[in-house]
């Protein structure tokens, strides 16, 4: 009991200092998407960049406290191939603009109205990320909010664009 105690008072800890816990799972499903501003972006349009995938909602206070980590993030890296998909579950177009109207925001915001990529994804809390290699293979994710601009992160997502 005393070990199982610990564990849990550790977690948050442990997490902080591993903020990316490599993928062990199976390739994850293609998708096609529709962005707020209308275009559609097929996630293989995107091969030979490093993707980072977040699954979000402007209702989820942690993903509200992540958005401007994950600009800071996507402008320090502008230069090379990397992106940022920022998948919108379940909320109306009308939601996701009210949001963006607040805090404004340059990457890809795309539209999952029926969370059907979300579920595919097995995106069951919010936020959830998933950083995919220039190939296409998941290799990284992390559940719930974290400081995207953290030298540790980026060092990460460099190294995939080597891989």
């Amino acid at each position: 009991m005393r070990l199982l105690l610990l564990m849990l008072l550790a977690a948050p800890f442990l997490a902080a200092a591993q903020p990316l816990q490599p993928w062990r799972g199976e390739r994850l499903p293609p998708f096609e998407l529709d962005a707020l501003d209308g275009t559609r972006h097929r996630l293989a349009d995107y091969r030979g960049k490093v993707v980072l995938v977040n699954f979000w909602a402007s209702w989820c206070g942690p993903c509200r406290a992540e958005m401007p980590s994950l600009q800071a993030l996507a402008d320090s890296l502008e230069a090379e191939p990397f992106v940022v998909l920022a998948v919108n579950v379940g909320e109306t177009p009308e939601a996701m603009r009210a949001f963006v109207h607040r805090m404004p925001l340059r990457f890809a915001l795309l539209v999952d109205p029926g969370a059907t990529t979300a579920r595919a994804w097995g995106a069951r809390a919010l936020p959830t990320t998933f950083i995919l290699d220039p190939e296409g293979r998941p290799r990284y994710r992390h559940v719930g909010d974290l400081d995207w601009a953290q030298p540790a992160v980026r060092t990460r997502i460099r190294a995939l664009m080597t891989v």
